[in-house]
């Protein structure tokens, strides 16, 4: 299928929406509603996420695999996978009165089997996406739609959470996925699959290791992903502690995703004009050019840190529209398009949840070493280094990393 017409992305692309809802509760508030409500330290809080986000890392090649024996059947993947992802999101933000290790229990398995729904589902539609089209000028076309409506389901996400709270929250979540789910089932067109691969079992989860371009974009993906995850991890601590403006945490998400939102079409026009690589190398240097700004801000600069959310939500767009495209250019570089995708992205997921692990683990029991507590004063120049500098260091490594990889032929 070399063209697809917009009510076609739409019916493909609309599931985001409701996968994006999911995403940004766990990866921005989690830590903190957890931080209120269970009684749980920070050093628990990060081990615990670390230890979840490195055991779905793991399942995430499982899954690509299975999926990937399917033959193309993402369908049924989807179908299956989403009840489980709404059972887990909805009892992990509605524990029970719990205390010490019970709620550190609950915490684990209800993150774990959302996890579990979540990288199904998420595998399953980017795999779809990916086998529907070769065609380099249509990639970023099916991509940048996904995006978009994941980013409008981020913002929906955030605004539901900051008016109505967290039993609005998981309402609309469920009428989301439910109805963009049934879109998808009913409406989007189905991939053509070539013969299957000859790889199966450990060698086929394996086997997008050997393709050097998928190594080097990976590389990037990692480090690159810790630099996103660290300013996402620690969002509502540096809102709250170093700004004093807690109450406009929702209003400065809003501004982040809608810029990004905004951002999509034209990154992916750039992406036509200069290519995916450059592309996405351009929105890096953007994002660390404006974000460090961050790290000089403090109590009551609302509209200096508006303008840091605007500036760096804009080069957000590249981060989300086109590492995607990249990768569907090399699953089709190595001749392994309506082949292996399952298995490609079941390895990229694997490494989004690996970057999101660390910044977890990493970030928050450090800043719990050097003294800082939520809800205090004490370390929040050290939160702000955390936040500001780190990621912008990390930027432009993966600029330099991207810049030299070869994937300018994919």
């Amino acid at each position: 299928m070399t063209h697809l017409a917009m009510p076609q992305l739409v019916s493909y692309g609309l599931l985001g929406l409701p996968l994006a809802m999911v995403a940004l509760p766990i990866y921005v508030y989690l830590p903190k509603f957890y931080a209120e409500h269970s009684g749980l330290s920070l050093t628990l809080i990060g081990a615990a996420l670390l230890a979840a986000r490195v055991g779905a890392a793991f399942l995430d090649p499982l899954l690509g695999w299975w999926i990937e024996r399917g033959r193309g059947g993402f369908a049924r993947y989807v179908a299956g996978g989403s009840p489980v992802l709404l059972a887990g999101f909805v009892a992990l933000f509605h524990p029970p009165v719990l205390e010490g290790a019970a709620a550190l229990a609950w915490f684990l398995g209800t993150l774990m089997l959302a996890y579990l729904g979540f990288g199904l589902v998420t595998i399953a539609h980017q795999s779809w996406g990916a086998a529907l089209t070769q065609a380099p000028s249509e990639r970023a076309r099916v991509t940048g739609v996904r995006e978009a409506f994941a980013l409008a389901g981020v913002v929906l996400a955030a605004a539901v959470t900051s008016a109505a709270g967290y039993v609005a929250l998981s309402v609309s979540f469920a009428l989301a996925l439910g109805g963009a789910a049934l879109l998808l089932l009913a409406r989007a067109p189905r991939p053509a699959m070539a013969p299957a691969a000859s790889a199966t079992g450990l060698q086929g989860m394996a086997a997008p290791f050997a393709n050097r371009r998928f190594r080097a974009l990976f590389a990037v993906l990692l480090v690159n992903g810790v630099a996103s995850a660290i300013p996402a991890t620690l969002f509502l601590f540096f809102a709250s502690d170093r700004l004093r403006l807690a109450p406009m945490a929702g209003l400065f998400l809003s501004l982040y995703f809608v810029a990004a939102a905004c951002s999509v079409a034209p990154w992916v026009a750039a992406a036509r004009r200069v290519g995916e690589a450059r592309a996405w190398a351009g929105g890096m240097l953007v994002s660390a050019l404006v974000f460090i700004w961050a790290f000089g801000l403090g109590e009551g600069d609302a509209l200096a840190f508006g303008a840091i959310c605007l500036l760096s939500g804009f080069a957000l767009g590249a981060d989300l529209a086109l590492p995607p495209a990249l990768l569907a250019g090399v699953i089709a570089s190595e001749g392994d398009a309506g082949q292996r995708e399952a298995a490609y992205f079941g390895i990229w997921n694997w490494g989004v949840q690996i970057t999101l692990a660390l910044a977890a683990g990493i970030s928050l029991p450090l800043l719990d070493w050097l003294g800082y507590v939520p809800g205090g004063t004490a370390g929040t120049g050290a939160l702000a280094g955390a936040y500001a500098l780190l990621p912008c260091v990390l930027k432009l490594l993966a600029a330099a990393m991207l810049w030299r990889a070869p994937l300018r032929d994919c």
